[in-house]
């Protein structure tokens, strides 16, 4: 099966910028990550060619040699891709070429030896409104992978120590050497017996079987910002899997997902809501009393105020994230009709609408030019 471009499988323009590339990198390594999709093998072989194709992208001379050839420049059974046999020593002798090799891919042997960060781990919480809007503080039990504590990490058991690897002489490689017509050929490969470690454990663990690590529930205290919303990430570091030989621990991201409130409703640090009022008050005017983040607060209605207004009530929104200060309540009031007359009532509201004639129904500032109301209006009226 042919492989995809490697610009293709990460999502970006072959001029992407590094930081794009880094950046679309994480966003699908966290997605496709072994520990968040467990059995699935699909997510297994999406995440190993997301690595294969940042293993290139990130590398300037890859990339550039990418750029060139394509994913012939990276075949070591086509020469093609690599500008033909200049600087890789006499015809007679390709010794050097395995450290060409790892030059493209890294040198997985001593990649694998050296200190490497352990995993990073997702967890997605959900908040009530309120606890986005002021913060809070959450108790949590993640599984996670930790060292073993009675081997320390090195999966051989107490009193003993891990022994160098025969096969590949404790170097994590083995090289393979063939005669062909143009000379001498030179592989190199991670040492199968001790997966690239260059040592094995020859007396496991008891408690670990040897792997030096254990999956076991942590718990933690997490505090939640004031002002989060939906999609908000908070990195905790060093709170992911542990690394692997002596390499630091991994970061936890906590992504949120608020709630939607049975009253308010969010847009950035703003909040809006709806407030019903009798005809009578939006007429006459009023102070009524309307719900906040905070409690009851005093809302002024003016005398003849429209169904649909809305009223602005600074400082009682959502607390600014980064900074200081908060957003605005914006409440927009909804003039409600009564839907159930006595007799007495039919009566003073047909007096009413013959004293009061249509000049009551119009807009105050007779200035303005007429809208489509206005105009509509009179249409209807004369």
């Amino acid at each position: 099966m042919a492989k995809r471009d490697y610009y293709e499988v990460l999502g970006v323009e072959r001029n992407a910028s590094d930081t794009e590339i880094k950046k679309s990198f994480r966003k699908l390594a966290r997605q496709y990550h072994p520990d968040v999709n467990p059995g699935d093998k699909s997510a297994e072989e999406k995440f190993k060619e997301i690595n294969e194709a940042y293993e290139v992208l990130s590398d300037p001379e890859k990339r550039k040699r990418y750029d060139q050839f394509g994913h012939a420049g990276f075949d070591p059974n086509g020469f093609g891709g690599f500008g033909g046999f200049g600087g890789f020593g006499s015809a007679g002798d390709f010794t050097g070429f395995g450290d060409i090799f790892e030059m493209f891919f890294g040198g997985t042997g001593q990649r694998t030896r050296s200190p490497q960060q352990g995993a990073d781990l997702r967890l997605d919480m959900e908040l009530a409104f309120e606890e986005a809007a002021f913060g809070t503080e959450k108790d949590v039990e993640l599984p996670r992978l930790e060292n073993c504590a009675t081997c320390k990490g090195s999966g051989a058991k107490p009193g003993t120590q891990p022994s160098r690897c025969p096969a590949c002489n404790g170097t994590g490689q083995v090289r393979n050497t063939q005669r062909t017509p143009l000379g001498h050929f030179q592989t190199i490969k991670t040492c199968p017996d001790c997966g690239g470690e260059g040592q094995v454990v020859t007396t496991p663990c008891p408690e670990c079987h040897g792997k030096g690590k254990l999956r076991k529930v942590r718990k933690l205290h997490i505090k939640i910002p004031a002002g989060v919303d939906s999609g908000s990430r908070i990195r905790l570091a060093g709170e992911g899997e542990p690394g692997f030989k002596g390499g630091p621990s991994g970061d936890l991201y906590v992504y949120i997902e608020v709630k939607p409130h049975k009253i308010f409703e969010r847009h950035g640090d703003d909040i809006f809501m709806e407030m019903p009022v009798t005809f009578v008050q939006a007429a006459l005017g009023d102070v009524i009393k309307v719900p906040t983040l905070d409690g009851k607060a005093e809302l002024k209605i003016p005398e003849g105020t429209q169904t649909h207004t809305t009223f602005r009530l600074r400082g009682q929104g959502i607390p600014h994230l980064r900074g200081s200060g908060r957003g605005d309540l914006h409440v927009k009031v909804v003039v409600v009709t009564p839907s159930k007359l006595n007799d007495e009532q039919r009566k003073i509201l047909k007096e009413f609408a013959q004293k009061s004639g249509q000049d009551n129904y119009r807009p105050r500032d007779k200035e303005r030019d007429k809208g489509f109301f206005e105009r509509l209006w009179d249409s209807v009226v004369k």
